[in-house]
């Protein structure tokens, strides 16, 4: 199972990061509709996209910890 972050989205592709740093275009269309930048997807062994909404949330507090401590 492949694992990305969505870090932006160019035309028609997203670009996404990987667990390498490395960066990959991936068709938005592959994506599901409500897919945004910062979300964590996965791909299954079908090749299909979702959304890992648990890995997502988790990612996004720990970057607002980040933030907060920052500005204390």
């Amino acid at each position: 199972m492949d694992k990305f972050i969505i870090d932006r989205f160019e035309g028609e592709f997203a670009v996404c990061e990987g667990k390498d740093k490395s960066f990959h275009p991936i068709l938005k269309l592959q994506l599901p509709t409500d897919a945004k930048e910062g979300d964590c997807i996965i791909k299954d062994s079908m090749g299909k996209f979702m959304i890992d909404q648990e890995e997502t949330r988790a990612r996004k507090q720990r970057i607002r910890s980040k933030l907060n401590k920052l500005f204390e």
